[in-house]
């Protein structure tokens, strides 16, 4: 935004609990609203902002936008969206569990007049600049590969990652994340997500979605074609680029983001996932191809056994354990309203709070 100023003007700013950082961008910025979903500040925020109108609902801040930056993590993130959606507003998506769970409700919003979906995520993005290449995508696809970096443990074996600490599944080589999306980096369920993401978002089966490593995060995605033709998006590991996409398309931002200097590059390297040791990619397949609830209950699940790590409840490595006895666990439910998918994701919770209860005991 301060890069494009004189093309954009928020009008809307909306965090979980971060004060400091909302206040100080509200002052900066002047939006007409700015939303707290923390109860416990929201006075203190209207303290500090009194030329702006202060809510409590996320999906409150839609209404006067023509393009929402939906970057909220988790589960909560699903209102904003489908608001968005159903005003028809373009929905710039950094909310992976919109889709991942609340696809059988969102996917026919996408068809509400003036409604507009650009993947904010750089692997989504990354895609989706590919597919502009073609005016017949749907029928010349061949395969969808997402590149991965592998975070902080790539190369590592089980039995090496047997002790590892928070610290360390948070010390991400190549990006900066919050904290909940970096620990699932480290297990590779973040990229599991985003491929179910993707089979959402592009309308590709899963057996033509494929996870590569590449630990440069250079190449963010590729699309190949029929003809055996492969076009990937390159740039420096940047979010402003993929924001800035987002609000500009089909145009394009004047700002360069991520600008590759060829000369210094060096190399681009890329390897099979592990699949042994990073469980949750193959999961999160597993869930996808169950489709209905199953990506709504993993996602719910993980939420829950990451949380439990990142308090010390839980070891590293039983994340995977705790996600795949969940999605064992699993049964399929109704999928047709928005109760149907928040109980799917509170029986989820529940499933892997016990499971993680007996872990603990043991």
């Amino acid at each position: 935004m301060r890069a494009e100023g004189d093309r954009y003007q928020v009008v809307a700013l909306g965090v979980g609990s971060s004060v400091d950082a909302l206040v100080r961008q509200a002052q900066e910025f002047r939006p007409q609203v700015v939303a707290i979903a923390d109860a416990a500040r929201r006075a203190e925020v209207a303290a500090a902002l009194p030329f702006v109108q202060v809510v409590d609902d996320l999906a409150d801040l839609v209404e006067p936008a023509d393009v929402v930056v939906n970057g909220v993590v988790g589960f909560a993130g699903l209102p904003v969206t489908m608001r968005t959606l159903q005003l028809g507003r373009r929905l710039a998506l950094a909310n992976k569990e919109s889709l991942i769970a609340g696809a059988p409700i969102v996917q026919p919003l996408r068809a509400t007049p003036g409604a507009e979906l650009v993947p904010v995520d750089s692997e989504h993005c990354a895609v989706h600049q590919c597919l502009r290449s073609s005016a017949f995508a749907d029928r010349e696809v061949a395969r969808i590969v997402l590149t991965a970096s592998g975070g902080p443990f790539r190369g590592r074996t089980s039995a090496q990652l047997a002790d590892v600490g928070v610290e360390q599944a948070l010390a991400h080589p190549t990006w900066k994340m919050g904290p909940k999306i970096t620990i699932d980096s480290s297990t590779l369920m973040n990229k599991g997500l985003e491929v179910i993401e993707a089979h959402e978002l592009f309308d590709v089966d899963y057996d033509r979605i494929e996870v590569v490593v590449h630990p440069q995060s250079v190449v963010h995605s590729m699309a190949e074609f029929t003809d055996g033709s492969t076009l990937a998006q390159l740039s420096l590991p940047d979010m402003r680029l993929p924001i800035g996409y987002a609000l500009a398309y089909p145009a394009r931002i004047g700002t360069p983001f991520g600008r590759i200097d060829w000369a210094q590059l060096g190399r681009l390297d890329f390897e099979a996932p592990d699949i042994a040791t990073f469980r949750c990619l193959a999961l999160a397949y597993a869930a996808g191809r169950q489709g209905g609830t199953a990506p709504a209950w993993l996602s719910a699940a993980n939420e829950v056994a990451v949380d439990a790590f990142l308090q010390g409840g839980i070891r590293w490595h039983q994340i995977a354990e705790v996600n795949d006895e969940a999605l064992q666990r699993y049964a399929p439910t109704p999928q047709s309203t928005v109760a149907d998918i928040i109980d799917a994701d509170a029986a989820a919770r529940r499933c892997a709070a016990a499971i993680i209860g007996k872990v603990r005991s043991s």
